[in-house]
């Protein structure tokens, strides 16, 4: 490469530094926030997730956190112009506001909490109301994955999103296009292996529970089970009162015993896989029911096991 030539690239690589992303989604004349739509979203988000692994984390968050504030700037100032100590400290607030589960790194519900967008859009992250257990979670599984597919294809999708804001009163005020663009923005967002459906553990993440009660260190050999924490158990996952864990229960105590063991990638053939060796494993010939001792035997086997059995 030439001299000339060398120079042209160098600076176009300083042209590529100086460009700020967030700009053009501020207003030039106060500076704020512009309203994102769905596709602008996903735009922000493809821009900064370089990598694609489903987070905004280490040089990206950086990246992000430099260009987000200096775009507010009125003149057109460089990123770099925020110092490394501003950084740290602008990082540490934003974290703390934003980082919702504490694991230093943003994902697309924490941005989509930071950016300004569509009300309707918004709609569908369900931030105010959560899913209260896995049970619930299951059951919408079943009613949605109509084909029994062990999957949610974009029909089914673009029906459960339809239901959503019709929940929230919002219907009337999206157009059938809207509905597809919400659609193709939500599988381009938690379809990870990119299939063009969600599995299981893409959807929870779409629709997550407040809390999976398993994941409390009570359950992980810290301290002794006593028998209130074991009903406090079975009671979350007999929803109906029957005395016994089952049809979709059992499905949403699954679920939730498998993401300790599986964490972000399983489907529904896992799931059933797991159903069957956990059933075998406690001796129980009721077809597809857990009753409390039963309940009892697994969570003192996960109390007493390692990570590394767990696995």
């Amino acid at each position: 490469m030439d001299s000339a030539a060398a120079a042209a690239a160098a600076k176009r690589v300083q042209i590529e530094k100086a460009h700020n992303f967030m700009r053009q989604y501020r207003d030039p004349e106060s500076r704020e926030l512009k309203k994102l739509s769905a596709n602008q979203f996903m735009d922000v988000w493809a821009h900064y997730d370089k990598d694609g692994n489903g987070y905004i984390e280490g040089t990206e968050l950086d990246g992000f956190l430099r260009e987000f504030v200096s775009s507010a700037n009125a003149t057109d100032i460089s990123p770099e112009a925020v110092t490394d100590t501003m950084l740290e400290e602008l990082k540490s607030c934003f974290m703390e506001a934003y980082d919702d589960n504490q694991d230093g790194k943003i994902d697309i519900r924490e941005l989509a909490q930071l950016l300004p967008m569509e009300e309707n859009f918004l709609l569908l992250f369900r931030f105010d109301n959560p899913l209260e257990s896995s049970v619930e979670f299951m059951k919408i599984w079943r009613e949605y994955d109509t084909d029994n597919s062990g999957y949610i294809e974009a029909d089914e999708l673009k029906n459960f999103l339809r239901d959503l804001l019709k929940e929230a009163k919002k219907i009337n005020d999206v157009s059938e296009d809207k509905l597809i663009e919400y659609t193709d923005t939500m599988l381009q967002v938690f379809d990870a292996n990119k299939d063009g459906r969600l599995q299981l553990s893409e959807m929870a993440k779409l629709l997550p529970v407040k809390e999976n009660f398993l994941c409390r260190q009570v359950f992980k050999g810290a301290t002794k089970l006593t028998k209130e924490d074991i009903e406090k158990v079975f009671s979350l996952y007999d929803r109906d009162n029957s005395g016994t864990i089952e049809n979709e229960e059992l499905k949403g105590f699954l679920k939730d015993l498998l993401e300790l063991v599986k964490k972000d990638d399983y489907d529904a053939q896992d799931l059933a896989a797991f159903e069957e060796t956990i059933m075998r494993g406690v001796g129980t010939d009721k077809h597809g029911k857990i009753s409390r001792k039963e309940l009892t035997m697994i969570l003192l086997t996960l109390a007493k096991m390692s990570p590394d059995e767990e696995e």
